[in-house]
């Protein structure tokens, strides 16, 4: 199995500090009242997520628009007047865990379901080889796409055909290789003694890659 590290905040700090890297990463704040605020603000929607914990475990997306804020708890979206109102009702629907803040990302999607990526890469003989790169469709009424939370499994040529151009679904699973290469290394550096790492990746509606989350335990 090798190491496991599942601290979220210090393996995104990690990856930060290589700059190809860092601008495919959601900006990522820890949470706090006055972080929130902000992020919701600048970006209009927002997912918070515990620091550990995997399959989709006390993900809330939340967000602003025209002098409302609203938050979203897997199917159940509930809305309120004031930011207070909102961050009192939050801090009773999240989980007792310590959380972050990322940037919301507006996924391409299949009938309008959204779609992320996973790939997979395990260390066997002294050398990393991809054991799996699929992708993940959200069940209908969802934002998460984990498939213990009901998302579909495709293969990733799949998903990216469905929901992007030809040509650019093709250049999207290079981009992601690339970047899984990469990150291999900063993670190595970073955490020896790891042996496995999944990482989440998902396409915006322009065709923007992202890195959510980097798991030493995929599932």
């Amino acid at each position: 199995m090798g190491r496991q590290f599942a601290n979220k905040w210090l393996k995104t700090e990690a990856l930060l500090g290589n700059e190809s890297v860092a601008a495919h990463i959601p900006q990522t704040r820890m949470y706090s009242s006055e972080a929130l605020r902000q992020m919701l603000h600048k970006f209009g929607m927002v997912v918070i997520k515990p620091v550990r914990g995997g399959g989709g475990y006390g993900v809330i997306k939340v967000t602003y628009s025209g002098g409302v804020y609203s938050f979203t708890n897997m199917s159940r979206r509930v809305s309120f007047a004031s930011y207070d109102a909102m961050f009192r009702a939050l801090n009773r629907a999240k989980v007792r865990r310590s959380y972050i803040i990322q940037q919301g990302i507006h996924l391409a999607s299949i009938g309008g379901r959204p779609i992320d990526y996973r790939v997979k890469v395990v260390k066997q003989n002294g050398n990393w080889v991809y054991r799996a790169m699929v992708g993940r469709l959200a069940r209908p009424g969802l934002f998460v796409t984990n498939l213990c939370k009901g998302g579909t499994l495709l293969t990733a040529r799949a998903g990216l055909s469905r929901s992007l151009s030809r040509g650019v679904a093709k250049r999207k699973r290079q981009e992601m290789r690339n970047l899984t290469n990469t990150c291999i290394g900063i993670m190595e550096s970073s955490f020896p003694g790891i042996e496995q790492l999944g990482f989440d990746y998902g396409i915006d509606v322009n065709g923007r890659v992202w890195i959510f989350e980097v798991n030493t335990r995929p599932q």
